[in-house]
C-alpha cells in the first residue's frame, strides 16, 4: 500500500529526489526536505542556486577524469605537484579522501570503477587506456595503485600492472594498512597517510 501524499507535487518531488541520495531513506528525505523548506532563504534558495551553477559549470577533466569547473582541472594544472608521480584511484570520492589526508602531493588518474565481468564492466568501460597512454606520453616515474582492496580492485590492479610492464614506470600499491575489503572513502586520514607512506612495489 502506497504511503499517502502529505504535500503538493513540488514538495513530494523534492522528497523523492532527496531520497535518491546515498544514506537518505524515505524518512530521512522527508526530514531533510522539511528542514530545507523551513529555512528557505538561508538554505533552500542558496542550495538551488549552487546546484544550478554546478549543472552549468562542473564537468569531467579530460586529463585525469576528476570533476571540476575547469578542464584541465586544478590538480592537473598545479605546478607545485610532483609531476612524476601518478596516483590511480577508482572514483573521485577516493581522490577526495586522499587529498583530505594530505598524504601525497602528486597528480591523479580516476578509473571510474573497477573491472567486473559479472556486472559487464570491462577495460573499455574504464579510463585504463588513457592511463596507459598518459604513462607513455608524460614523464612519469611512479604509478601508485590506490585501488580498494576488494576482489574487483585487485583484479583491476593486476590488469593495469600487466599493461604497464613494458614501460619504464615503477608500479607500487598501497600498503596493507588498508584492510582487505575496505574502501578508501570510509578510512580515516591517519590510515590513508600510513598506507601511502608504506607502499610497496607491485
Amino acid at each position: 500500500m502506497a504511503s499517502p501524499k502529505v504535500a503538493g507535487p513540488e514538495i513530494e518531488r523534492l522528497i523523492q529526489l532527496l531520497g535518491k541520495l546515498p544514506g537518505l531513506g524515505p524518512r530521512s528525505a522527508r526530514r531533510a526536505a522539511l528542514h530545507l523548506i523551513k529555512r528557505k532563504d538561508q538554505l533552500l534558495v542558496p542550495l538551488a542556486e549552487a546546484m544550478g551553477v554546478a549543472v552549468e559549470k562542473i564537468g569531467v577533466c579530460s586529463t585525469c577524469g576528476t570533476v571540476d569547473t575547469s578542464d584541465p582541472c586544478a590538480i592537473c594544472t598545479d605546478p607545485k605537484r610532483d609531476q612524476s608521480v601518478l596516483v590511480v584511484v577508482e572514483d573521485v570520492a577516493d581522490l577526495w579522501a586522499l587529498e583530505r589526508a594530505s598524504a601525497i602531493n602528486a597528480r591523479y588518474h580516476v578509473l571510474g570503477g573497477t573491472l567486473s565481468p559479472l556486472d559487464g564492466v570491462g577495460p573499455e568501460d574504464l579510463n585504463i587506456a588513457s592511463l596507459i597512454e598518459r604513462c607513455g606520453r608524460e614523464d612519469i616515474s611512479e604509478v601508485i595503485l590506490a585501488i580498494n582492496a576488494t576482489v574487483e580492485g585487485q583484479t583491476t590492479a593486476h590488469y593495469i600492472m600487466d599493461h604497464l610492464s613494458n614501460l619504464d614506470v615503477n608500479v607500487t600499491r598501497l600498503a596493507h594498512g588498508v584492510p582487505v575489503g575496505g574502501e578508501l572513502d570510509y578510512l580515516d586520514e591517519g590510515t590513508l597517510a600510513q598506507a601511502l607512506k608504506a607502499r610497496t612495489r607491485f
